[in-house]
């Protein structure tokens, strides 16, 4: 044991800055929850259950007081310099020693009742601390603000709930640290390495997302502030322990101070690490990308599911048809997308180009087939979906809803509804209850080759041929979620006159027959380009599933909560079975055509889309897009 560690603990040396010397030597800190033994095992499962606010470092036996795998010649008793008492729940009182409780019945406090055991019945645990990773940040050189300002960690309750197990149920108590934007990407992978310092952020960006309605009122801890271009970074915090004492109001517990921590002799990593240098295989990899700036909020999912939705989008983006799509093409727009929609509760889904203006119906195959992808992964992970349609189309889309979910391309039937523009309101009362911005009933709208609106108000197929009268204005749906805060929107299309793709409309302008007049003037957050927009969804349902297969993304999702292990076979097989397949793409084209829905480019009533025949063409894509998703995880030898 080095003896600066056991000086520090046997004297009280624990000011804040004996603290930072021992964080930047790299020594793990402890937060410490004392318990009566009956309660010990219920507490050991709750930590496994929520192992990212509760990384369980050491169980103590019955009534013991030192903790050797953690820290030679330790006393719990004494080594904390500040600790809380609590009875039936209640916090009664704080004491720098632990002394009086050591089980001798001469010195048990006289206020304690006969069912309060003493420190000889209880059980010590001893958790992981956000502390142990300062020490790195600042070797990354990312600023570390509260020691900056010589303040304690801002600490807050949460409106999220920790799995419940035995006695305890309660809310998860996060730190807020402010990180520069330009940093993020290293503070993930760096407090990543650290899974029993808490590890990664389970939050970035807006605190509301959280629950935490005002940053400078912290339950625990003091208030940080903010740099200018800082980004509030959330991680799980040991004192979640604290809030699971409070609930589950045991006669006689004890805890650490917050920001008063019980210092180990364990380093945090060998001392040779470098953070910014550790090898890791790229499915423990996380990285981080901005999703929205109102709220403002990140995601962050391994380097191997960012690799593989990258491929996704390199097969979609294939131009066999050769329309010149791939100058419309913006990087990540489909990872983006799909981490955005992974976040979503609430998707509303359109589709419907009625370019086909002589025929009746003047639908094309292109557009459903890649929504009902979209709706059935969507489906499977337990997402509320719903299709806005022209009102002209009714009868037409309920009919082949049924007819998918009957032949099983479809999960299970989705909502059909209408938009009729009534005023300047009307929009917004559509996507928010009762008009209310703050409850929105979506919090994705998604539009896949859907006729999207010009400069001068018309529609335009792509040969110009204005089809106004047959198209609902639901562009003025995407264009009032801008003002709602909580929607995100996505648009794909293969041309540039679909709905969405306004938000390339420089380039459709310039580069694409005609684009000056058929550009979609309508902007979607991601606009997602592809040969054929069919393609673009069946890539957003294969992402999708990455992610949901990603358990660094998933662990981020789920704010760290929930126990560490593979995904329960059935669940994995639920989502495999609704990725899109060669066979059910077939049966739903084969659907559209028997309606009389046409080939968009030709006007074939046939088995083809934009004039690709199926075979081989589609099908191709189809397989080489599922073997990208499906195919097994690369590792580093």
């Amino acid at each position: 044991m080095l003896p600066a560690l056991r000086a520090a603990r046997r004297s009280l040396r624990f000011s804040r800055s004996v603290c930072s010397a021992a964080m930047d030597k790299g020594y793990q800190q402890a937060n410490v929850v004392v318990l009566p033994h009956h309660l010990a095992d219920d507490f050991e499962a709750f930590c496994h259950s929520n192992p990212a606010p509760l990384p369980l470092l050491y169980r103590s036996k019955l009534g013991e007081t030192a903790c050797p795998p953690l820290a030679e010649h330790a006393d719990i008793r004494t080594d904390i310099s500040q600790y809380c008492v609590y009875q039936e729940g209640r916090l009664v009182n704080s004491v720098s020693s632990l002394q009086s409780y050591d089980g001798d019945p001469g010195t048990v406090p006289k206020q304690q009742d006969e069912r309060a055991g003493p420190l000889s019945d209880m059980v010590c645990f001893y958790l992981g601390c956000s502390f142990g990773f300062e020490g790195k940040l600042k070797k990354a050189g990312v600023p570390v603000r509260n020691v900056e300002q010589g303040r304690n960690v801002s600490m807050y309750r949460t409106a999220v709930r920790c799995v419940p197990a035995g006695a305890f149920s309660c809310p998860l108590v996060v730190t807020m640290r402010p990180i520069p934007a330009s940093m993020l990407d290293i503070v993930v992978e760096a407090t990543h390495l650290n899974p029993l310092a808490h590890g990664a952020p389970v939050h970035i960006g807006d605190p509301a997302l959280l629950g935490i309605k005002d940053l400078s009122r912290p339950e625990y801890g003091e208030r940080v502030e903010l740099q200018p271009g800082d980004v509030p970074a959330f991680w799980a915090c040991g004192v979640t322990a604290i809030e699971a004492i409070l609930s589950s109001k045991p006669s006689l517990a004890f805890s650490h101070s917050p920001g008063c921590m019980f210092l180990t002799d364990v380093r945090d990593s060998p001392p040779s690490e470098d953070v910014l240098c550790v090898n890791l295989t790229p499915e423990l990899t996380p990285l981080c990308f901005e999703l929205s700036r109102s709220p403002l909020l990140y995601s962050l999912a391994s380097q191997l599911a960012v690799e593989k939705i990258r491929q996704l989008e390199n097969i979609i983006i294939e131009d066999p048809g050769q329309r010149g799509i791939k100058a419309l093409f913006v990087q990540d727009e489909l990872l983006r997308s799909c981490l955005a929609l992974s976040h979503s509760s609430s998707v509303a889904i359109t589709t419907g180009f009625p370019t086909h203006y002589m025929h009746n119906p003047p639908d094309e195959t292109d557009g459903p087939p890649g929504a009902i992808a979209i709706a059935t992964m969507l489906q499977s992970l337990g997402k509320q979906v719903t299709m806005v349609t022209d009102s002209r189309a009714v009868e037409m889309n309920k009919a082949l809803i049924d007819r998918a979910v009957t032949t099983g391309v479809l999960k299970t039937h989705i909502p059909l509804v209408t938009f009729e523009d009534s005023g300047p309101e009307s929009a917004r009362h559509f996507l928010c209850v009762n008009g209310d911005p703050d409850k929105p009933r979506y919090d994705h709208l998604l539009a896949i080759e859907r006729s999207g609106r010009a400069a001068d108000g018309n529609y335009y197929n792509m040969r110009a041929v204005n089809i106004k009268h047959l198209v609902d204005p639901i562009d003025n749906l995407f264009i009032a979620a801008k003002d709602i805060s909580g929607i995100i929107t996505t648009g794909i299309g293969d041309g540039g006159n679909e709905l969405g793709m306004g938000k390339v409309k420089d380039r459709v302008v310039s580069l694409m027959p005609k684009g000056s007049l058929i550009a979609c003037d309508v902007p979607a957050d991601y606009a997602i380009t592809a040969g054929v927009s069919n393609w673009g969804g069946y890539a957003v349902a294969c992402g999708l599933y990455l992610l949901r297969t990603c358990p660094s993304h998933q662990r981020y999702v789920k704010r760290g909560l929930g126990p560490d292990g593979e995904t329960p076979k059935e669940h994995l097989l639920d989502w495999t079975s609704n990725l899109p397949s060669v066979e059910k793409e077939e049966s739903f084209l084969s659907t559209l055509v028997s309606f009389g829905i046409r080939s968009g480019k030709t006007g074939h009533l046939a088995m083809e889309v934009d004039g690709l025949t199926f075979h081989p063409t589609h099908s191709d894509i189809i397989t080489r897009l599922l073997e990208a998703t499906t195919s097994p995880a690369r590792r580093n030898p």
